[in-house]
Formats: C-alpha cells, sequence, structure tokens
C-alpha cells in the first residue's frame, strides 16, 4: 500500500491549494493509498541561509518534516502560483529538508526515490499551471520521479462547491486522473 504525504504550499487558512491538497488526500484515500495530510503552519521555518545552517543547525521543524518526507513513498504538493512560478514558503521548505542534518546521511534522502504528483489552484484562467512548471523542474533535479498526470484548476474563488468538490467534472477527473496515477505508479515501484 502506497504511503502517500499530501500538502499546499500556502499556509493561508482559506487557501484554494489546501482545498485541493484536502480533496486529493480523500480521492487516494478512497484509493487504497496510507495518506497523511499535514499543513505547512505546523512546520514554520527561517528563510534558509548557509550561515544559519552552519551556526545553528538544521530547524527542528525541518528535521521533522524530512521524517515524514523519509517515511513516505511519494507525496502531492498543491502549489499556488507567485509571478509564475512556485511560492517562496514552498521552496524555503524544500530546500531546508533537503539539507543533510546526520553524519553519513544519504543525500536528498527526503526526496530520492520519492513519487510525486503536482496540482495547482488559481483565480486566473490558466490555474496556475506556470508554477508548476518549475516546481516539476526542481523535484526532477533532486531525484523526485514527478507523475506526467497534473491538475490546474482556473477561476479558483467559483471552483469549489459548499462541500469543498470541485464543481467543475473535467477538473474533477483531471484530479482523480493525477491521484490515481499517483497511486498506481507509487504502489508498483515500491512492491
Amino acid at each position: 500500500m502506497a504511503r502517500l504525504l499530501f500538502f499546499a504550499g500556502s499556509v493561508r487558512k482559506e487557501s484554494l491549494n489546501k482545498k485541493l491538497a484536502k480533496l486529493a488526500a480523500d480521492m487516494a484515500q478512497d484509493a487504497g493509498a496510507q495518506v497523511t495530510h499535514i499543513d505547512l503552519k505546523d512546520f514554520d521555518m527561517p528563510l534558509y541561509d548557509g550561515d544559519v545552517e552552519a551556526q545553528h543547525g538544521i530547524p527542528e521543524k525541518a528535521k521533522t518534516l524530512k521524517q515524514l518526507f523519509v517515511e513516505h513513498d511519494g507525496f502531492f504538493i498543491a502549489s499556488p502560483e507567485y509571478n509564475s512560478s512556485m511560492p517562496p514558503l514552498l521552496k524555503n521548505t524544500l530546500d531546508w529538508i533537503s539539507r543533510p542534518h546526520e553524519e553519513h546521511e544519504a543525500s536528498l534522502i527526503a526526496f530520492h526515490g520519492k513519487i510525486a504528483a503536482l496540482g495547482a489552484v488559481s483565480p486566473g484562467g490558466l490555474g496556475g499551471l506556470r508554477g508548476l512548471v518549475p516546481l516539476r523542474m526542481m523535484l526532477g533535479n533532486i531525484g523526485v520521479t514527478v507523475v506526467p498526470s497534473q491538475v490546474a484548476v482556473g477561476s479558483g474563488f467559483q471552483a469549489f462547491d459548499e462541500n469543498e468538490h470541485l464543481k467543475d467534472d473535467r477538473h474533477a477527473g483531471m484530479l482523480k486522473a493525477t491521484i490515481d496515477e499517483l497511486v498506481k505508479i507509487t504502489n508498483r515501484l515500491t512492491d
């Protein structure tokens, strides 16, 4: 059974991407995956700075989050788009948990060999699609296999119903296809 971690690259209380991550986690659980859904608000970290790392080491929250990544076979990120890229919170988080903190620790232990899927919700017409490109590239460069399917939901403020499900069947189908592919590939590669 695939062990999958779900989160949004936003800490805003009413984040559209938090809604997408929660919906994706529910779909993965329905597909038979073992699911952990987290909020990056619980993993507050300073801006990455090599001098801070050298003086104080890796923040405890980064160590805790990195361990969660290590314990899971893969993950789903619902990422907002900031200026056609990923948000600084997400980049900072991934940077901190990429850093080794134990003697003889394998390089990029939180990422290498993991499977990931991506999604985005945005008020704009492209649904955050442009921000997924650099995120996909970064993850691939640090050893993550990112499944080809992804979902980008435009007109985000109107995208969810009162039960926080996607109103548009096409968007719901794209999310389901992405999650089904994540679960299927993760199960195949971790058996």
